[in-house]
């Protein structure tokens, strides 16, 4: 039935379907080996804290080193993904991270971390918006974000994963060796991207960006065609566009919940619960299941709604904020494990919902750094939430940092209500220009 409307004209359904389907599977590696590489300082910050000698507050520091790199290189990754392509930067990204990554596991002192993981925030910065027009580039506007939430999956998927690995090589050979294995799975995922992502879809075929670097191989180098460069807006056009910023506002408030229980739920439990390493993975584990399937269900659910964003972040932020303060306060390790993983479950949810009306609404030359100013907020949430949350329990307790998270999901659902829920109405939102100051059009 579907088969006369599908086929483009340069490409057969088939191999367009070998195309999303391969690009698929290896931007889920590439991301599951990213988080994964996150991940890893959160489950070995209590040795670390305790051979260096650190706070709960300087401890947190470590982790927003990363996040302020990462968050300042959004926007210049998405840019050099419309100026190079987005293959080409994603190689780039996967080189650096891993030689950074191997090199933490070496780290001496406090300083010499900190500098180690703002690096690596760099190398990964530029990673996520070259991934998504990677991804653009071999996929159709309808399939979009179902294939992203299954890309996006891999981000649970290595929250599982992780801690279930991580803890039992710590425990035999010391924290630096879980850096130096990740960053090895690092140059293994380099590898397979550069062998086997296929090229992007023809330039007809409904809308994929154009200026990827082109070859199926990949190995010749060729360059970026100039009409891409010559296509990409200018970088204060996109900036100025204010309805991203309200997007990145969102990511913000969904990142505060995930990245404050991340970093500290570890250290919580061996704190106050006197979790082994190996038992707090195995626990860790639980949540993250739950946020794997969650994303994957608001890929679809994002889908099927056409946007509305509303209709999913809304409830679900509001049964996560109630989740965190059942959790905050249960004296349970039990009540602790069933309540987080309800809030992860509910907030994650959001997560695809809140890229549905941006990505389909941006026009292709927009999206890497369109991206990437979504992207951003989330990342700035990873620099306040640990320093902010290990502050709050220096002072006062691991209850009161945990509850600060509700601020998250208030934050995430208000914006919800403040953004367009569908591609048509960002679009009309988007392209009211300094530049267009016609009253009617402002008004409609």
């Amino acid at each position: 039935m579907p088969a006369p409307t599908l086929p483009a004209p340069s490409a057969a359904p088939p191999a367009h379907r070998r195309t999303v389907r391969l690009t698929v599977v290896l931007l889920f590696a590439a991301w599951l080996v990213d988080y994964a590489d996150r991940l890893v300082i959160n489950l070995v910050l209590p040795s670390i804290g305790v051979e260096f000698d650190l706070d709960r507050t300087q401890q947190g520091f470590v982790v927003s080193a990363f996040f302020l790199a990462y968050a300042l290189c959004q926007i210049p990754g998405g840019m050099l993904a419309d100026r190079f392509g987005g293959r080409r930067v994603t190689l780039w990204a996967l080189l650096a991270w891993s030689v950074f990554t191997a090199l933490t596991g070496f780290a001496w002192s406090f300083a010499v971390l900190l500098a180690l993981r703002f690096a690596f925030g760099v190398a990964e910065g530029v990673f996520p918006p070259a991934a998504m027009k990677v991804l653009v580039e071999r996929t159709r506007p309808e399939e979009r974000m179902g294939a992203n939430g299954t890309v996006m999956s891999s981000n649970a998927i290595a929250a599982v994963i992780t801690p279930l690995a991580v803890a039992p090589l710590v425990a035999v050979f010391g924290w630096r060796s879980a850096f130096w294995s990740t960053a090895a799975l690092g140059l293994l995922a380099l590898v397979a991207v550069r062998r086997w992502l296929p090229a992007p879809l023809p330039r007809g075929t409904d809308g994929p960006a154009p200026g990827d670097d082109g070859a199926p191989s990949g190995d010749d180098g060729v360059p970026v065609a100039r009409e891409a460069a010559a296509a990409s807006p200018p970088l204060r056009e996109v900036l100025r566009k204010g309805v991203l910023w309200r997007f990145s506002l969102m990511m913000f408030g969904y990142n505060t919940i995930i990245w404050g229980l991340n970093t500290w739920v570890p250290s919580y439990l061996s704190e106050e619960h006197g979790v082994s390493l190996t038992a707090a993975g195995a626990l860790v584990a639980v949540p993250a299941l739950g946020a794997a399937t969650a994303t994957v269900l608001g890929g679809r659910l994002s889908d099927r709604l056409g946007g509305h964003h509303r209709k999913v972040i809304v409830p679900g932020m509001g049964v996560s904020a109630a989740a965190l303060l059942l959790m905050a306060n249960t004296p349970s390790l039990t009540g602790f494990v069933v309540f987080g993983t309800l809030a992860v479950f509910a907030a994650s949810l959001a997560y695809m919902p809140i890229f549905a009306v941006p990505m389909s609404g941006l026009a292709p030359e927009y999206v890497g750094v369109g991206g990437a100013v979504i992207i951003v907020g989330g990342q700035v949430a990873g620099i306040v939430a640990p320093p902010v949350m290990g502050a709050l329990a220096d002072a006062f307790s691991f209850q009161v940092a945990f509850g600060f998270l509700v601020l998250g999901a208030v934050i995430a659902a208000v914006m919800a209500c403040l953004t367009p829920q569908d591609a048509t109405a960002f679009r009309a939102v988007a392209d009211r220009a300094p530049r267009s100051p016609n009253p009617a059009k402002e008004s409609a």
